[in-house]
């Protein structure tokens, strides 16, 4: 039986962000109560783990000190203009006074998850809070200061684990993918809306690492109105074959619910079944799951998804998990017709740029 934790604490549900930000801090809450409500935190192998807030000592292991400084400033009500340099200040990361405490609580779930997982008391844990993945080394950017997951990753890999960082929030993980760009003991796998007509803009399928980590960065475009089947199909062809050439010692998986339909800032077009689907496929693998949150704006929609995610942890039974499941959706021959064949292209072209770099065939 696999031991999975989840990981919240009350303390993070009195941080907000402001009234006109999307990003909305209580979904994690929101998930945890849905779990509890069906008897889904509770028993000998699914268990809460409250976080400890992040030690700035660990965070500068990525994030400058200076940037540290001038974000904890911000927050008290001090900066200039080189925190909105820094990003600080933008339309998308807005100043306000939680902005600081939230990172550095969100940051430390995720590193309670990274030190279950080391020491072998949890298979698999999840902290919806995290899933920060745009922020940099000195820069804020949509809706991210600190980077959770960045960080996991580079904690995860110091300690010798070759890591697999799976992301399928509705945009490209640009901030994880620039921490390991050059680097081969961290593999960055996006699957995302395509960067030519959503934010940040990145995340290409010629963006594959330089130098020794030439083919450890691996991104999925998709064109707008990506369905399940369509999705699934890109996923089958390449990450699975790349997870199992890459074998790694443990997955992070950032578990955005932006992706899904009806989200208000993005245009695909998913159920929470595909997200059920890929995770499905990633316990076959048998490694250790850190999975987070991330995006997902449609506040029903994010939280359902999560906590049907979790349920698939826990080895649930089907009755637990028929209420949180969405209704597939019919796809008109004209929706197939706008995305198979961009996918189609994209999967040949990742093919033929990456699987020999990992003795796979491309054909």
């Amino acid at each position: 039986m696999r031991k999975a934790a989840f990981i919240h604490s009350p303390q993070m549900e009195k941080f907000v962000y402001p009234p006109q930000c999307p990003f909305n801090v209580s979904r994690a809450g929101e998930t945890r109560r849905i779990l509890d409500s069906i008897g889904l935190l509770s028993g000998k192998t699914n268990f809460e783990v409250p976080p400890e807030p992040a030690d700035r000592i660990v965070l500068k292991k990525f994030h400058s000190a200076r940037y540290l400084r001038i974000l904890s400033q911000a927050a008290n009500g001090k900066f200039d203009a080189e925190a909105l340099y820094m990003g600080i200040g933008s339309p998308d990361c807005p100043i306000f006074k939680d902005m600081y405490n939230y990172s550095v609580w969100a940051c430390g779930a995720t590193l309670t998850a990274v030190k279950l997982i080391l020491d072998g008391s949890a298979d698999a844990a999840f902290n919806p809070s995290g899933g920060l993945h745009h922020a940099k080394p000195q820069r804020a950017s949509g809706f991210c200061y600190l980077n959770d997951v960045a960080l996991g990753c580079l904690i995860l890999a110091q300690a010798g684990k070759k890591v697999l960082y799976l992301d399928v929030d509705v945009h490209h993980g640009d901030g994880v993918q620039n921490a390991f760009y050059d680097r081969n003991d961290v593999m960055t796998i996006s699957l995302h809306q395509t960067g030519r007509t959503l934010f940040p803009g990145t995340g290409f399928e010629d963006e594959i690492g330089i130098g020794k980590g030439t083919g450890y960065s691996v991104n999925l475009p998709f064109p707008i109105g990506t369905y399940d089947q369509a999705y699934i199909k890109a996923f089958d062809a390449i990450a699975l074959p790349l997870i199992n050439a890459y074998n790694p010692d443990v997955i992070v998986f950032e578990l955005g619910a932006d992706a899904l339909a009806g989200d208000p800032l993005a245009h695909l077009y998913l159920t929470n079944n595909t997200y059920a689907d890929i995770i499905n496929k990633l316990l076959t693998f048998k490694k250790p799951i850190l999975m987070t949150g991330g995006g997902g704006y449609d506040f029903e929609n994010t939280t359902r998804a999560w906590a049907y995610a979790w349920s698939l942890f826990c080895g649930a039974d089907s009755k637990k998990q028929v209420k949180l499941k969405d209704v597939k959706f019919a796809i008109s021959e004209s929706q197939r017709a706008s995305v198979e064949p961009v996918i189609e292209k994209t999967i040949e072209t990742i093919k033929k740029n990456i699987f020999p770099i990992h003795g796979l065939k491309h054909s």
